[in-house]
C-alpha cells in the first residue's frame, strides 16, 4: 500500500485518502500556443519505471495538492513537498541519489 505524508497538514495517509493527479512539473501551454505544444501538454506523459515525480491531492483530509517523489517499480516514497514548488527540493534529490546510486533524473 502506498502511504504519503501530506506536507500541508502533516498527516500520513494511504492511497485511499488521496487522489493521483499525474505527472508533476509540467510546463503548461494554453490558448495562443502552437498546436504541437498544446497537444504535447495534454497527451504526452512520461511513464518511467523508477523514480517519478507526481501530483497528489489529500482528498479526504485537508483537500490540498502536493507533490511526491516515488519509485513506480517498488512504491518506495522518497518524500513529499508543496505543490507551489517549481522543481524538486535539493535535499529530496540528494535523498533519491543516496537511495538510487547512479540516478541522474530527467536526462
Amino acid at each position: 500500500m502506498l502511504i504519503l505524508e501530506c506536507p500541508c497538514c502533516g498527516v500520513k495517509a494511504d492511497e485511499t485518502e488521496l487522489t493521483a493527479g499525474g505527472e508533476a512539473h509540467l510546463k503548461r501551454f494554453g490558448p495562443g500556443s502552437a498546436d504541437a505544444d498544446f497537444e504535447s501538454y495534454m497527451f504526452a506523459r512520461k511513464n518511467p519505471k523508477g523514480v517519478h515525480f507526481e501530483r497528489w491531492r489529500h482528498s479526504y483530509g485537508c483537500g490540498k495538492w502536493f507533490l511526491a517523489a516515488r519509485c513506480t517499480a517498488t512504491l518506495e516514497v522518497f518524500g513529499t513537498y508543496p505543490a507551489q514548488t517549481t522543481e524538486p527540493p535539493a535535499d529530496l534529490i540528494a535523498h533519491i541519489k543516496a537511495r538510487r546510486p547512479g540516478w541522474e533524473g530527467d536526462k
